[in-house]
């Protein structure tokens, strides 16, 4: 008898998740690249654009991650992963 073969759900690499990955990657270019905003002008309410740029990068930061855990909540169900227990919330059920 030959058996059908088997279908991996493995990683797949999709539009969505290259966006979700620039989303998360992001913050991490801007903030180790420190030769981009080492400087004091211009400066904002009198704060150095080295202290305003990084705290500019906290609120960006936050967007950017919640943006990539919605897109990565969408994913999940558009891949059908309501079955069983999600691993991304921690086992939980819907």
């Amino acid at each position: 008898m030959s058996k059908a073969p088997e279908v991996s759900r493995g990683p797949v690499v999709t539009p969505v998740r290259v966006v979700i990955a620039l989303c998360l990657f992001a913050p991490f270019v801007a903030m180790l690249w420190v030769g981009s905003y080492a400087k004091v002008d211009p400066t904002f309410a009198g704060i150095p654009f080295f202290y305003w740029y990084q705290m500019l990068w906290v609120l960006l930061s936050t967007v950017l991650t919640m943006i990539a855990y919605k897109l990565w909540q969408r994913d999940q169900r558009a891949r059908g992963a309501g079955e069983g227990p999600d691993v991304a919330d921690g086992g939980a059920s819907k």
